[in-house]
């Protein structure tokens, strides 16, 4: 037991301490984007490097580092595809098939990409309805563009019919195009270049490593089959000798290689981890979903597990009445129970109220967060006490309590009735400006 634990520190410290180091060394940090590429021969052996590692865990050809987030990397994957079908004279092709238990993006980048949504529906196991599936590929054929799958899908399933879903659209000129949003869920297991996609966006910023939060930069690469490579983004600036100009899709965003001074986290991650490491990682995310869920099945409705089992994708709303969360591959035993049991204590309350044990409007569930002015207050009315409102599982003690500010807002208000409190455009000028404008 102890061996085992001291491998997995081990291997907490190889993914997400030493990776991010080398972006603080100025051979990394201090090179311009724009800088002649035989004075950054470093950066462009580490672009070949990764390229060739990220191919061989999806199985594509050819990879593209230019999109800076998954959206980027959505549309531009969409964008090879309009190019590759405009190149053999279809460009009549423009309807994209999208399940309900895709990404909440993916309708967006179609849309922006010129395409026509039409959506699938799923089964009562969360997968493609194929039924409703091909029926649609039969009216849509002589315009069908692409299919955006995510796999696992946001509903936290595999798709058992992932080959025969592609090989369908394939057969009736379209392509397909997978978000890769939950690729975590299949580094070292299965590839999405065998199983027929056409191309993926990766987000480095949640499979491999790279922080993402706190405002910091995202990565979207995308990679592709042989016949999309092309097309991929290409730049006005920088000569990208890889990429075909003339018919490339065009530039995605300003930098050539996106965020690049970020991609070191990533090299550096796949190198030390390994292929076995790499693979043990995406098996303790797929463990963890399933642990979690089968904590909470006896108190909460697991909507979707497919018919072996699933893996939950981002933390997310994706039906509505649902919330969906993903324990990855970081996440240890005692966090997930910690967190479990916060579920279980919230459910629990609900619990009282349904029972008519608490009252229906003052209660703990509607009253929190309970902030420290209200705890510490003189005044207290409430039907429950102050150490419940303060302290209601054990791990919640005063020496790791954190203590919001406030109590509970009304969030909804804000979004559905929004104040502009921008200032004008006056208060940007400098004093330089106004005496310059006043002369």
């Amino acid at each position: 037991m102890t061996s085992v634990l001291i491998q997995c520190v081990f291997h907490l410290l190889i993914a997400f301490v030493l990776p991010c180091q080398p972006i603080t060394w100025r051979e990394f940090g201090n090179i311009h984007p724009f800088v002649p590429l035989d004075q950054a021969e470093g950066y462009q052996k580490l672009f070949r490097q990764l390229e060739r590692d990220l191919c061989e865990v999806t199985g594509y050809d050819k990879i593209s580092f230019q999109p800076n987030s998954g959206a980027q990397g959505e549309y531009a994957g969409l964008a090879a595809i309009k190019a590759y079908l405009n190149s053999k004279g279809e460009s009549s092709r423009s309807v994209c098939l999208i399940p309900k238990s895709a990404h909440g993006t993916n309708p967006a980048s179609a849309q922006m990409a010129g395409m026509k949504v039409q959506v699938v529906e799923v089964d009562k196991d969360g997968n493609i309805d194929l039924v409703h599936l091909k029926a649609l590929v039969e009216k849509h054929k002589a315009s069908l563009a692409a299919m955006m799958i995510t796999y696992p899908s946001t509903f936290g399933v595999f798709e058992e019919n992932i080959g025969d879903v592609c090989e369908l659209i394939h057969q009736n000129g379209g392509q397909v195009y997978l978000d890769g949003a939950n690729m975590n869920a299949q580094v070292g297991l299965c590839r999405p270049g065998d199983y027929g996609s056409d191309v993926s966006h990766l987000n480095l910023h949640k499979t491999f490593c790279i922080p993402h939060g706190g405002g910091g930069p995202g990565m979207g690469p995308i990679g592709v089959k042989a016949h999309l490579a092309p097309f991929l983004p290409s730049h006005p600036v920088v000569a990208m000798q890889s990429v075909n100009s003339s018919r490339s899709l065009g530039t995605i965003s300003a930098a050539p290689w996106g965020s690049s001074a970020i991609l070191p986290i990533s090299w550096t991650y796949i190198k030390m981890m390994g292929s076995r490491g790499l693979t043990h990682a995406t098996e303790v995310a797929i463990l963890n979903a399933n642990y979690m869920a089968k904590r909470l099945e006896g108190h909460y409705k697991v909507l979707f597990r497919g018919r072996k089992g699933f893996h939950a994708p981002t933390m997310s709303w994706p039906v509505a009445g649902t919330l969906m969360i993903e324990p990855t591959e970081s996440e240890d035993k005692a966090e997930m129970d910690r967190f479990c049991d916060a579920l279980l204590g919230i459910r629990q309350e609900i619990a009282e109220i349904e029972e008519g044990r608490m009252d229906s409007r003052i209660n703990p569930l509607k009253m929190a967060p309970h902030s420290l002015a209200c705890i510490s207050s003189s005044n207290w009315d409430r039907p429950y006490s102050r150490e419940y409102a303060a302290f209601p599982l054990p791990f919640i003690r005063p020496e790791t309590k954190f203590w919001p500010t406030i109590s509970r807002i009304d969030d909804i208000y804000g979004d559905q009735h929004l104040v502009c409190t921008c200032p004008p455009m006056e208060a940007y000028e400098s004093p330089y400006e106004e005496k310059i404008a006043s002369s």
